[in-house]
């Protein structure tokens, strides 16, 4: 009955000093302010996404995060991407342009010129 005693006062001393703890700091409060969860990212939300704002992309690491070299290479790829679809944009501006370029100064199609000669 003695241990049952000592267990319970134990008890009561512990769960006191927790809620002392967490309530008693009034304004020098003992727990720090929360974080937030998420972090905001570097990305611009003015313009595209270019290659440079991929490469200088650093996410938080967590005790229990992510594996860094899965992002990594999930980043290296999502950068190679975006270089490939604006060097193939570009491609087709270009090539846009000077089609509209070739039809206002009224040039020639070559290819019909063929078909009609033979």
């Amino acid at each position: 009955m003695l241990v049952f005693w000592f267990l319970l006062i134990a008890l009561v001393v512990v769960v006191a000093a927790v809620t002392l703890a967490v309530v008693g700091g009034g304004s020098e409060a003992v727990l720090p302010e929360a974080e937030p969860d998420r972090v905001a990212d570097a990305l611009p939300e003015s313009r595209p996404v270019v290659r440079a704002d991929i490469d200088a992309l650093r996410l938080p690491v967590a005790p229990r995060g992510y594996r860094m070299a899965e992002v990594d290479d999930v980043l290296e790829r999502l950068a190679a991407e975006l270089t490939e679809r604006d060097a193939r944009i570009a491609e087709l501006t270009a090539a846009a342009a000077h089609s509209r370029a070739q039809a206002a100064g009224g040039a020639v199609d070559l290819h019909k010129e063929k078909e009609e000669q033979q």
